[in-house]
């Protein structure tokens, strides 16, 4: 069976400014499902829309749009795809030096010094920074030249001093691992996103890591401060969240669809993660989306 590492993805500047500026239109960034890395720093808003996300190891559902900050080369895919009815994606790319290394040295930018190296485990955003930011990317994307960047820069400083935001990968993470480490993590991640609604055996994981089982298990927990069952279910119950917000199946249907076997299971499961069985979470969700 051939695997397929994340892809690289070379990304050019707007013509004219030092960082990309991307607007994609309702459901026009279709490669978005893609597992992928680059070396320039990302801040992503999505207006509106719902959907997975996995960066790094860090595997969540969004509602109501999204505005992360993903660091250099920190392999993520998810966001939006085909199903998820954004209204529009904004997608902000820069390298950490963008502006010349000795500028992040001067006491003005230290603060977004410091938001740039908390970026390298992923940074989520809350709902209030996300309402006032997102508007200023939107702006932003239309000025020109200096101002532009004047702009971005005035972004990159309020995300720096706000307290609503959540660290979506504990730990160092794997970036601080060797390059065959690194490759290695990343074939797993990419065989449990096309995998997880099938059985997974750690004996199959661990022979696709070239290495015997306990060796595996001590091997992926150190790398991602999780357990590989941890892992696949945090998948599978994202997944299922996704399924309970935007599909008309039942909650047995959605068990199975999520790569769940046992329904009892599926139940405690949930349960233990989202702290509310699946009925109660699909219930309260349609009732704060009315």
């Amino acid at each position: 069976m051939k695997h397929v590492n994340p892809s690289f993805e070379a990304v050019r500047p707007t013509i004219g400014s030092s960082f990309t500026s991307l607007k994609f239109l309702t459901n026009e960034n279709i490669k978005s499902h893609v597992w992928h890395y680059h070396p320039e720093i990302e801040l992503i808003f999505v207006c509106k829309g719902s959907g997975k996300r996995q960066i790094g190891s860090s595997i969540t559902y969004f509602s109501e749009g999204d505005l992360v900050l993903i660091g250099s080369n920190l392999p993520h895919c998810g966001l939006t795809n085909e199903s998820t009815h954004n209204e529009y994606e904004m997608v902000i790319q820069f390298k950490p030096d963008f502006l010349g290394e000795p500028i992040w040295n001067i006491p003005e930018m230290q603060r977004i010094s410091a938001l740039l190296e908390k970026s390298k485990a992923g940074i989520v955003f809350g709902e209030e920074v996300k309402k006032t930011i997102g508007k200023e990317i939107t702006e932003m994307h239309d000025a020109c030249s200096l101002d532009k960047l004047c702009r971005f820069l005035k972004i990159l400083d309020e995300l720096s001093v706000t307290q609503d935001y959540r660290i979506l990968n504990a730990g160092k993470y794997y970036l601080q691992t060797q390059i065959e480490d690194n490759e290695r993590i990343n074939l797993i991640f990419n065989y449990v996103k096309d995998h997880f609604k099938e059985a997974i055996t750690l004996e199959e994981m661990a022979d696709l890591a070239n290495m015997k089982v306990p060796s595996f298990c001590r091997y992926f927990k150190k790398i991602t401060n999780k357990t590989f069952t941890q892992f696949v279910n945090e998948y599978r119950i994202t997944h299922a969240l996704k399924l309970l917000a935007e599909q008309p199946l039942s909650i047995t249907e959605v068990c199975f669809e999520s790569g769940f076997n046992n329904f009892s299971y599926f139940n405690r499961t949930f349960k233990e993660y989202i702290q509310k069985s699946p009925s109660q979470y699909r219930k309260e969700f349609n009732y704060f989306m009315e």
